[in-house]
C-alpha cells in the first residue's frame, strides 16, 4: 500500500446523481508481453559501501523500455550486490522491499547482514531499483511536492469537499501522462518481472533466487509465472492476494478493515498503559479522543504542519508495524493531554514525512497499479464503496481512496492481472502473519493454493508486515533452512499452515528509540 493548490478541471466532466464521471486524457495503451530472453552485457560493479554495509556494490543495466522489441529505446535499472564469500556458490538471490515503486538496492545489504552468515555466503545478494524508481532512470516524479503538508482532509464533510479531492488527484494523474508519455504504457508488473530476467542474464546466470515482501510477493509471482524454469528458490512474505477481484482495487477495500482492526489493537495497547498515555482505561475512550485529535487538526494543523491527512499517515504506519506504537502514542498523549504539539509533529517526520524520494514511490506506485488492472472509471462506485466501507472501518478508507484514486483518472488503460497459479516451481516458501493489515492473511493462503508445492509458515496472532529477518528467530530458522537446502515445512493436512510461529511481544511504553530503525527499510512503507 501507501501514503500520498486546486486546479482548474481541464476534462469534460458530468455530473450524474450528484457525482462525477470523469474521462481519463487519452495515451496508447496496448502493452505486448515480456520477452523470454533479453539480451545483456555484463554488470560493471563498484563499490558503493558504507559502514553497515561496507561490502556493498553498484552497478548498472540496460533493459528495453518495450520488452517485446528488444532492440528498441532502453531505460536503465540500478542494481547493488553483496557477493558471496564460500567456496560453492548458490548463485544470485534477487531482494525486492515492496512497494510498486519503492527502490530496492538498500535491501540487498539488510538480507545478507541478517541471514545467517553460512547462507549469506553462498548467495550473491542482488538488489535493484525498480525501473521508475530510486537511481533508474527515468526517474518518476510526477508532481513534485504533491503530498508535502497540509494536504485537504481526507473525510468529505460535503460533496465541495470531495469534488476538490477528486480534481486534485485528476490533475496529478493528467501531470503523469503530460510528463512521461509513452513510458506509462511500459510501467507494470510484467515489464518489471522482464527486467528481472534481464539482470538474470547480465549476471550471467541460469536460475536465480527470489525473496520478496509485499508488492514484491505479487511481483516475484509473475517472475515466476512468466519464467518459471530460471527459479532456484522463491520466499514471499507478507502476500498479496493474487486474486482478480483483489489486484488492485478490491485490495484497497480489504486493507481498509483490516487496518482499522490493527487500530483498534493500538487503542486497546494505549489504554492497557494508561499510567504511562493518561487516555483512558477504556479502549472505546481512547478511540474517540484520537478521532476528536484528527478533527481539531482538521481545523488547525499542529505546527502548521500535520493535519488531519498528515495524522492518518504517520499512525498507518502502526497498522503496518506495532514497533511505532511508542512513539505514536506519545505524540497522541502529548497533543491530546498536554496540549503539546512536538511529539507528535516528531512522530510524523520520523514516520511518514513528505519527501522527494517518497515522492518518487508514488508516482512509480500510482504508475504500476494503475496500468496493471481495471479500475473503476465511474466515481459514483468509489463514492459508494468508500461510504460504505467507511461505516465499519473509518481509520484509513478516506485516506487510501484519495492515495489511489489516481488510477480513476490514469492516461493509460489498463492490463489483465496475471494468473499466476503455477505448478512448474520447485519448493517454494510463504510467510503471513494472521493479522497483517497491508496485506491480509487471506492472501497468503490463495497464494499457497495457487502454487503446487509451496509450504505456508504461519505467525498466530501477528500484526506486522514483512516478518522474516525481523527478531523472530522461529521464522528465520525456516528461511534460512530453505535458502541453503531447498527443504519446507510439511503440515498436517489440518488448515492451510505447514508451519506455525508464535507472535513476538507486544511493545512497551517509553519503547520509541527500539522502533524497528533499520539502515535500509525492509518493507516499504509507501506501498502494498
Amino acid at each position: 500500500m501507501k501514503r500520498h493548490t486546486l486546479v482548474a478541471f481541464a476534462a469534460a466532466t458530468t455530473l450524474v446523481g450528484g457525482l462525477l464521471t470523469l474521462a481519463p486524457p487519452a495515451l496508447a495503451d496496448d502493452s505486448p508481453a515480456p520477452s523470454a530472453e533479453s539480451a545483456s552485457t555484463p554488470i560493471a560493479w563498484k563499490s558503493c559501501g558504507s559502514s553497515n554495509y561496507p561490502r556493498l556494490e553498484c552497478g548498472s543495466l540496460q533493459v528495453p523500455m518495450d520488452h517485446s522489441r528488444p532492440d528498441g529505446q532502453k531505460i536503465t535499472i540500478a542494481v547493488s550486490r553483496i557477493p558471496h564469500t564460500a567456496a560453492k556458490s548458490l548463485g544470485p538471490l534477487l531482494v525486492n522491499p515492496g512497494g510498486p515503486g519503492a527502490p530496492g538496492r538498500g535491501l540487498a545489504g539488510y538480507v545478507a547482514k541478517n541471514l545467517r552468515p553460512e547462507v549469506a555466503a553462498q548467495f550473491d545478494v542482488i538488489g535493484f531499483d525498480p525501473r521508475g524508481a530510486g537511481a533508474s532512470e527515468p526517474h518518476l516524479d510526477c508532481v513534485p511536492g504533491f503530498n508535502n503538508p497540509v494536504r485537504p482532509g481526507t473525510v468529505p464533510n460535503d460533496f465541495g469537499d470531495e469534488l476538490a479531492n477528486i480534481k486534485r488527484v485528476y490533475t496529478y494523474a493528467k501531470a503523469c501522462g503530460d510528463k512521461y508519455g509513452d513510458f506509462l504504457k511500459y510501467m507494470n508488473t510484467p515489464a518489471q518481472a522482464a527486467d528481472m530476467d534481464s539482470i538474470r542474464a547480465a549476471l550471467g546466470a541460469r536460475q536465480i533466487s527470489y525473496f520478496g515482501y509485499s508488492y514484491g510477493t505479487y511481483l516475484g509471482s509473475v517472475y515466476a509465472k512468466l519464467f518459471p524454469s530460471r527459479v532456484k528458490r522463491l520466499v514471499l512474505d507478507s502476500i498479496v492476494d493474487p486474486s482478480r477481484d483483489s489486484v488492485w482495487y478490491g485490495g484497497q477495500l480489504t486493507q481498509d478493515v483490516a487496518f482499522d482492526a490493527n487500530m483498534k489493537a493500538f487503542f486497546a495497547w494505549v489504554a492497557k498503559y494508561d499510567a504511562n498515555y493518561r487516555l483512558g482505561t477504556d479502549p472505546a475512550q481512547v478511540e474517540k479522543a484520537w478521532y476528536t485529535m484528527r478533527a481539531a487538526l482538521d481545523k488547525t494543523p499542529a505546527e502548521g504542519v500535520v493535519g488531519a491527512s498528515e495524522l492518518e499517515d504517520a499512525f498507518a504506519q502502526g497498522g503496518y508495524n506495532d514497533a511505532y506504537w511508542a512513539e505514536l502514542a506519545e505524540g497522541f498523549s502529548g497533543y491530546a493531554v498536554d496540549h503539546v504539539t512536538g511529539p507528535l509533529r516528531t512522530a510524523y517526520e520520523d514516520l511518514a514525512a513528505a519527501s522527494s524520494a517518497n515522492d518518487n514511490v508514488n508516482s512509480g506506485y500510482l504508475a504500476t497499479q494503475c496500468r496493471d488492472a481495471a479500475w473503476p472509471k465511474d466515481w459514483a462506485t468509489w463514492h459508494r464503496d468508500a461510504v460504505k466501507t467507511y461505516a465499519k472501518a473509518p481509520f484509513l478508507t478516506w485516506n487510501n481512496v484519495w492515495f489511489n484514486a489516481a488510477c480513476a483518472f490514469w492516461p493509460t488503460s489498463s492490463l489483465k492481472p496475471v494468473n499466476v497459479a503455477n505448478d512448474k516451481l520447485p519448493k517454494t516458501l510463504l510467510f503471513q502473519a494472521t493479522n497483517d493489515a497491508a496485506t491480509p492473511y487471506e492472501g497468503g493462503v490463495t497464494m499457497h493454493r495457487l502454487l503446487r508445492d509451496s509450504a505456508l509458515v504461519v505467525e498466530q496472532g501477528g500484526r506486522n508486515h514483512g516478518i522474516s529477518l525481523s527478531g523472530s528467530t522461529c521464522l528465520d530458522d525456516y528461511l534460512n533452512e530453505y535458502l541453503i537446502t531447498g527443504k519446507t515445512p510439511k503440515g498436517n493436512g489440518h488448515g492451510p499452515a505447514d508451519a506455525v510461529c508464535q507472535k513476538q511481544p507486544d511493545p512497551v511504553p517509553n519503547a520509541a528509540q527500539a522502533k524497528l530503525k533499520a539502515d535500509a527499510p525492509k518493507v516499504s512503507k509507501t506501498a502494498m
